[in-house]
């Protein structure tokens, strides 16, 4: 089963997801918030995923980023929607300046950089791997 991970954000959504082995990171797409719940139902009609991973945002000393109260809400909604789905919390400190840096070495020009939805999803790819090394 699949494992897909989410960096949250107020205007934007990277997701990502594993393939069936869980070998994998790929990015699959970067939904806005209010589209979040349909966009999955959709995708678990077809998908079996074993548990959700949402990026916990935290400052450098350890405490709560501002945004931790919207995650914190969106990992509420994800619980009383998908019960039957696990959802696990793992630190995201450093997955957008990853991101932004993996862009950077790709080659890919400024403008690249710039393009915050593909800085999202790749967050969100950076996250997954990070969850599958510690667990694999």
């Amino acid at each position: 089963m699949r494992v897909m991970a989410f960096d949250y954000g107020t205007k934007r959504i990277g997701i990502a997801v594993t393939d069936p082995m869980q070998i994998i990171a790929t990015g699959l797409d970067t939904i806005h918030p209010k589209d979040i719940v349909d966009y999955l139902k959709k995708y678990l009609q077809t998908e079996q995923v074993e548990r959700f991973v949402v990026g916990e945002p935290k400052q450098m000393d350890n405490t709560p980023s501002q945004s931790a109260i919207h995650v914190k809400g969106f990992v509420n909604l994800l619980k009383k929607t998908f019960p039957e789905t696990p959802v696990e919390m793992l630190d995201e400190r450093f997955t957008s300046k990853m991101a932004s840096a993996a862009i950077a070495q790709s080659g890919m020009g400024k403008k690249a950089r710039q393009n915050k939805e593909l800085v999202d999803n790749i967050s969100a790819i950076i996250l997954l791997q990070s969850w599958m090394e510690k667990n694999h």
